[in-house]
């Protein structure tokens, strides 16, 4: 955005390590008039790091309604203003659509600037298939809805994500698994901090974890879409052949999911069913 025209700035912030801010959004957030932020105090973290004096105002979800046309109107008189949540791209998961939405229909300029992303950074951390991927964001937090939205998922042959609290990862997973079964699965948590971590496994092997242990910080869920239709059966005898092998290899202690992969692209399968299969199967 050049000259005095005013407009807005979306600003993609770090998830956790604020060295993975970019140097568009760093002049973004010293050159514009005011910053929209979800929460001032995480925003004043990352601007004092880099020593940004512009003033902030704060927006997020209990006042975006009310201020987006305040906001507006402010852009329509040559303010310059940059969104920011508090971390990763707003609108996603996070205030920034009802402000977006409102400068478009407004005429009001809206450049993104791209940055950190807590979906696909677990995604490609996951090692899951990326090629086709479908962002839920939030789970619903009773069961009976969180179920009803799992199943209308439960078709898709796309990679699922979705964003969790670390307090009800649990039931999450147990809902999961009763509605999807034991699909190849993920926990990413905490992507960039400290203690950043991905688990990998079926998801009753993670329901096993979260069982057993205290699972703390932001966290993304990731499940394994559902098998693609092989274009021919395999026979019986190949069928038979390919447990072998895949029972063979885990003996010989190759890891489940390579051992999978490697079944997969011998017999024309698709590796996630051949990870789901059991000794007695």
């Amino acid at each position: 955005m050049s000259g005095s025209s005013g407009g807005l700035i979306v600003c993609a912030t770090p998830i956790g390590n604020l060295d993975d801010v970019t140097t568009r959004v760093i002049s973004a957030l010293r050159d514009c008039d005011l910053i929209a932020a979800e929460d001032t105090r995480r925003t004043r973290k990352l601007t004092s790091r880099f020593d940004i004096s512009t003033s902030m105002t704060s927006y997020n979800k209990d006042n975006e309604h009310t201020k987006a046309s305040y906001l507006i109107e402010k852009m329509q008189g040559g303010m310059r203003l940059t969104l920011v949540s508090d971390g990763g791209m707003p609108g996603i998961s996070d205030p920034g659509h009802t402000l977006i939405q409102g400068c478009i229909e407004a005429d009001v300029h809206v450049e993104v600037l791209p940055g950190a992303s807590a979906a696909v950074t677990a995604l490609v951390a996951s090692g899951l298939p990326t090629d086709s991927y479908f962002f839920q964001g939030f789970l619903p937090r009773k069961s009976g809805e969180r179920k009803e939205m799992i199943s209308r998922l439960s078709g898709l042959t796309s990679t699922l994500v979705f964003y969790e609290a670390p307090h009800r990862v649990k039931a999450g997973l147990a809902d999961l698994l009763e509605v999807l079964g034991d699909r190849p699965a993920a926990i990413a948590r905490e992507m960039t901090k400290v203690y950043e971590e991905v688990i990998r496994g079926s998801l009753s092997e993670l329901l096993d974890v979260a069982t057993n242990r205290e699972l703390k910080g932001e966290m993304v869920l990731l499940v394994g879409g559902a098998a693609r239709e092989t274009e021919e059966p395999l026979s019986d005898n190949r069928l038979l052949a390919a447990h072998l092998l895949f029972a063979a290899l885990l003996d010989r202690g190759e890891q489940r999911r390579s051992a999978a992969k490697a079944v997969a692209e011998e017999f024309g399968l698709v590796s996630r069913d051949v990870y789901s299969w059991t000794e007695h199967n």
